[in-house]
Formats: structure tokens, sequence, C-alpha cells
């Protein structure tokens, strides 16, 4: 996995994907198995907020939440901003097939998971600690208020609390226990590579194929977004506090598809668009599930040239062996 740039979110999310279009049945089984490797989401991200709240240290709380804002901040301005703008040229039916309501419902929707997966690898707790409010973009009620029909959303309040509760109680643990703060770090690695097996298992190969080009297009601009992300959000950071992790959500949420749907049934006007957004949303989803790993994965990497001045990997490689053979070795 450590030759793939993000393995360890690429390859359980593939073997998921791949189980999940081939042989479906076998994930349906029921009991453990269906439990940890079709249904088990929810769970297994519940136990990741609570092992990372673990590793939060109370005096930089302030830190998670300010990156949250700011994550979704750019994901929500960028989104709506890019969607007003194709309306206001192309109209409601858009331009190659993709309507606003599907780009504004793949680039303001982030995937939560994923994000959380490449926290662990490439962030670090107070980057993981922002899903609290970066959770706030899932579902359509951005979508909702861009399109101009907030009054008929509501916030999702019960969301963000469940999201909370399980951090929340992580930070308290860890806190208070630095033996359970250490157990947890050391068990966050094995948690997200099952919590992406489940993740991969809810999309299927057959997706793109509903999609069409015209998903892959919104794909790709999706994709792109990560680059744009990934420098911005080092203008909001003090110098030495600055990662890749702004590229982490240059993605489309799986839970997106719902979005064209709900639109549609509280303005009937959408209703006409609404399947062929869900599909290309869907392959936004799957598409950027790939390449968002990989791009964040370059983005690190870059960041780490640059901070070391020198831009050979073999390089890196050889400082990074000193670095690691230099550390005083716990019994």
């Amino acid at each position: 996995m450590q030759k793939v740039p993000g393995g360890l979110i690429i390859v359980p999310m593939l073997i998921g994907v791949v189980c999940n279009t081939f042989i479906p049945n076998a994930l349906e089984i029921g009991g453990f198995t269906t439990g940890m490797f079709k249904t088990g989401t929810a769970c297994l991200l519940g136990m990741f907020l609570l092992l990372n709240g673990a590793s939060i240290n109370v005096k930089k709380i302030g830190m998670p939440i300010y990156k949250g804002f700011v994550l979704t901040a750019m994901k929500f301005v960028f989104g709506v901003a890019f969607g007003l703008i194709v309306t206001k040229i192309c109209g409601v039916a858009g331009f190659a097939g993709i309507t606003p309501m599907a780009i504004i419902a793949a680039l303001t929707n982030s995937a939560g998971g994923l994000y959380l997966g490449l926290a662990q690898q490439y962030g670090d707790e107070t980057d993981a600690g922002a899903i609290s409010i970066l959770s706030l973009n899932d579902g359509p009620f951005f979508t909702m208020i861009a399109m101009g029909t907030a009054g008929m959303a509501s916030i999702p309040l019960n969301a963000f609390i469940a999201t909370l509760i399980p951090l929340s109680i992580g930070i308290i643990w860890g806190n208070l226990d630095d033996t359970f703060r250490k157990v947890a770090a050391d068990a966050m690695p094995i948690i997200t590579f099952f919590m992406m097996i489940p993740i991969g298992a809810g999309m299927s190969l057959a997706s793109l194929a509903q999609g069409g080009l015209a998903g892959i297009v919104l794909a790709i601009i999706s994709a792109l977004t990560a680059f744009l992300f990934y420098f911005l959000f080092q203008l909001f950071l003090p110098k030495k506090k600055r990662n890749a992790m702004g590229a982490a959500v240059g993605t489309t949420a799986a839970n997106a598809t719902s979005v064209p749907v709900s639109v549609a049934e509280v303005d009937p006007t959408w209703q006409p668009y609404a399947n062929a957004a869900t599909a290309q949303v869907a392959v936004s989803a799957i598409v950027t599930a790939f390449t968002a790993p990989i791009i964040t994965s370059m983005c690190d990497k870059h960041m780490r040239k640059k901070k070391l001045g020198i831009y050979s990997d073999e390089a890196i490689a050889e400082i990074e062996a000193k670095e690691a053979a230099a550390e005083p070795q716990v019994q």
C-alpha cells in the first residue's frame, strides 16, 4: 500500500468498489460480514472520530474549529460562484449536459470519510477535528441555499450534533488519560483502513456508465479544485502550520447524489434534470474518491520538497532516513 499514493485510502476503497460491482451478494450475506464491510460506515466513522478526539489537546481546540470553517467556506463559495456563473451564461440547462444543480451539488459537498482518512496520513489531529464543521456541507442544505430555496430547508443540527458527540467523548477521554491517547493514536491507521472498505462498497463502477461523458467532465472539474483549495488553504494558515489538507476537500461526497432529488422535491422546476444530475454527481463522487488521495499526496510531496529546498525524491528519502535514525529509540 505504501507504494501507492494515498494507498491507505485507495487500496481498501478499491476493494470495496470492486466487491460491490462484481460480487455484491457476498457483501449482503448478513451478520458481521455485512456489518463490517458494507453497512458499517457510520460505526467506523464514529470510532474514527472518537479516536481522533482522543488525540486532540484541549489547549489547541481553536485550530480544528478554525480549519473547519475555512475549508467549509472555500467549498461553499467556489461551488456556488461556479454554479451561478454557469447559470448566468448557459441558463438552467448548463453546459455539456451538466446542469448548475449538478455543479453546485458536486462542488459544495465534500467526502467527509475520505477527508478523515487523508487527515490521518497527511494532516494532524487539528485537521481531523475540523470535520465537526466540515460535515455541515453534507447533504442538500448548502445547495438549496445557493439555489434560492433555503426557506424550504432546515439546518441539519442533528447531523452536526451527532458528529460532535463521539469527537467530544474522545477529547474528554484522551485528555483525562494519557495512556488512552497513545493507544488511540496507534489504532487510527487500522480504523482508517477498514473504514474505507464500506465507503467503497457504497459505490459501483456501473455508475460511470450511467453518468456518461458529462459525469466525467464534472468529475474532472471537481478533482481539479483540489489544487485550488490546496493553495488557498495555505493563505489562511500560519507558515509553520501549513500542510496539504486543502487538497483533501477536492472531492464530491457520495451522499451528494441525493441532492438533485431533494432539490427537485422542493422545487419541481428542476425535476426534468434530477435523474441526469444524480448520475453525474455519482460519477464525480467515484472519480474524486481516487483522485483526491493522489493529488493530496502530490501536494504533500511538493510541500516537503519546498521546505527542504531540495527537488530530488532520493535526497528527501535520504534525509528522512537520517532523521529517523537520529531519533531516540523507545524501549
